[in-house]
């Protein structure tokens, strides 16, 4: 029986295949066209993997390694590649938990549990078991199965975690990944085989090793491994904190919400934050000499709350805390620099007179009475309308702005003058063993709530400009966080199940015929995997209150 022929248009070029024909193989005779290697295709804005099969005539793009999408798919195969390959040299039959926990440099921090020793040997051992199964192109399979089955599946394999974890799903079906003998469950896309998966580099790090890979701007090259000590402290002592309350995993917190538990687990994750808080109050009032408090952080980290919180407690310190913007410091707009699309750049150091900054600090620090500035982002100018302010023996100000931790700001300041905090949200909560969540979707899902409830600003519209929002972060921000004194996680491992409320709404608003859908339907597959709870939950001082509202402080 013959087959149909169908046309599929790429890029406006036309070519006909049979029906039944592999994306796979339609890729490679458009892959001259593209840069990088093409992992996805994409119709209609809809994604779907290259192991589907041509049924009609199509208008396609294909998505590759050097899209964010296409990166996600590398890292999110490369994972599967390596929990397969730990479970090969440590044998299918022996106890083996690999948990792949959170992000370190540009790569994941893994741990092995199971009494293996995780050691130069034991790594070179899984990256030549790596390397054999990209030779032979092991095949990245997928089969559906309905719920029920994937629970008993994951039983069988002792994969708790995924076992519980689909005992909250509403969806009758499961995509099950499997190389070989070895099945998993991812949530996301995959590459076809392992022969995708070529360029990864695998480092000893704390009690664990991190798996090191390309990032979008460079598919084929592994960055170098660059540890950050004082996050990796951080977010360590936040993975801790999970294992004290018994909340490592999506369904752990999904139990507590069942069991009607979770009151309690959110006051003791906000004691535990307040605690945090006022430690860091404690250290700023004991080195003596600090006059400027300097809090810097990413963007829908929860800067403001926390400045106003440092504050309470820098005064139960007996300090006089005064709260200062960087952005009251921003040159007129017609003076502002504008980026390659001829945009204003209001995020880079340029934007900010910092010469009258630093003039202004010099003379408080002096303890001289200024006038300082508000800026009216209406007219575009600063303005002076605020009594003098002068700095007493406790006064501290407090100041925010995405450049703080960077010297340059405050160059004219002296280093004893000056504490550095850096905030981010670092979510310590993962889907399962396998499947972390990336602390940028915890921060995008926080400020898409705010800017619908304050700016008026919709969901498809945050989409859309939050790379540009991130390259900032990686322009201004990341670079310098190494310098801070300090630094806090805001995330709660509890708020996703309160932003699911008040996410779902705006993501649902999004049309399936804009390009900002794909991420939409992401994150609305994201947030199904929590059981939601209400706001009224929530203290009045959280930090999460900064994107939800309802919160105490005037922000």
């Amino acid at each position: 029986m013959n087959k149909n022929t169908y046309q599929v248009q790429v890029n406006g070029i036309v070519r006909e295949y049979a029906e039944d024909t592999t994306f796979e193989q339609i890729a490679k005779d458009f892959q001259a066209q593209y840069e990088h290697q093409i992992v996805l295709g994409c119709e209609n804005y809809k994604l779907f993997e290259l192991r589907k099969t041509l049924k009609k005539d199509c208008v396609l793009k294909f998505i590759t390694v050097g899209d964010a999408v296409g990166n996600k798919t590398y890292k999110r195969s490369m994972c599967l590649m390596l929990v397969k390959a730990i479970h090969d040299i440590c044998g299918h039959e022996k106890q083996c938990k690999v948990r792949i926990d959170f992000s370190v440099s540009k790569g994941f921090y893994c741990t092995v549990a199971g009494g293996w020793k995780i050691d130069e040997t034991f790594l070179e051992r899984v990256k030549k078991r790596m390397h054999e199964m990209i030779a032979e192109k092991m095949p990245i399979k997928k089969r559906t199965v309905n719920t029920d089955e994937a629970i008993a599946l994951f039983r069988k394999h002792g994969m708790k975690d995924k076992e519980r974890l689909f005992e909250y799903r509403r969806v009758s079906k499961v995509n099950i990944y499997s190389m070989n003998e070895f099945e998993d469950y991812y949530y996301g896309y995959m590459v076809p085989d392992a022969s995708y998966l070529q360029y990864f580099e695998l480092y000893l790090y704390g009690e664990g090793f991190v798996i090191q890979m390309p990032e979008c701007e460079a598919p084929t090259v592994v960055p170098p491994f660059e540890p950050h000590q004082k996050l990796f402290k951080v977010l360590d002592e936040s993975s801790k904190w999970g294992d004290m309350l018994g909340i490592q995993t999506v369904a752990d917190l999904n139990e507590e919400i069942t069991k009607g538990t979770i009151q309690e687990t959110i006051l003791v994750q906000e004691a535990l934050q307040e605690k945090k808080i006022g430690d860091i109050a404690r250290t700023i009032a004991d080195r003596g000499n600090v006059k400027f408090v300097l809090i810097a952080g990413p963007s829908s980290s929860g800067k403001t709350t926390f400045s106003h919180r440092l504050s309470i407690q820098l005064r139960a310190h007996g300090m006089i805390p005064h709260p200062i913007a960087v952005d009251n410091y921003f040159v007129d707009r017609e003076k502002t620099p504008r980026d390659k699309d001829g945009n204003y750049n209001f995020e880079c150091l340029e934007a900010i007179d910092v010469e009258q900054l630093n003039q202004d600090l010099k003379e408080l620090l002096a303890g001289k009475a200024v006038k300082l500035p508000t800026f009216n982002f209406k007219t575009g100018k600063r303005e002076y309308k605020l009594p003098p302010k002068q700095l007493g023996e406790q006064d501290v100000l407090v100041i925010e702005g995405i450049h703080c931790l960077n010297d340059a700001l405050t160059y004219q300041l002296p280093r004893e003058n000056k504490f550095k905090v850096y905030i981010s949200a670092l979510t310590q909560l993962n889907i399962d063993e396998h499947n972390r969540i990336p602390t940028t979707d915890g921060r995008l899902l926080r400020r898409m709530v705010r800017d619908a409830r304050t700016r008026g600003t919709n969901a498809r519209n945050t989409i859309a400009m939050w790379p540009s929002v991130r390259r900032g972060e990686e322009e201004n921000i990341f670079p310098y966080q190494e310098e801070a004194d300090v630094m806090f996680n805001s995330a709660l491992i509890y708020e996703l199940a309160v932003l699911k409320q008040y996410a779902e709404p705006v993501l649902f608003g999004i049309e399936k015929e804009c390009e900002e859908y794909i991420e939409a339907k992401r994150l609305l597959k994201f947030l199904d995997y929590f059981v939601g709870i209400g706001s009224e939950h929530v203290p009045q001082n959280s930090l999460l209150k900064e994107f939800i509202g309802g919160g105490c402080f005037q922000i």
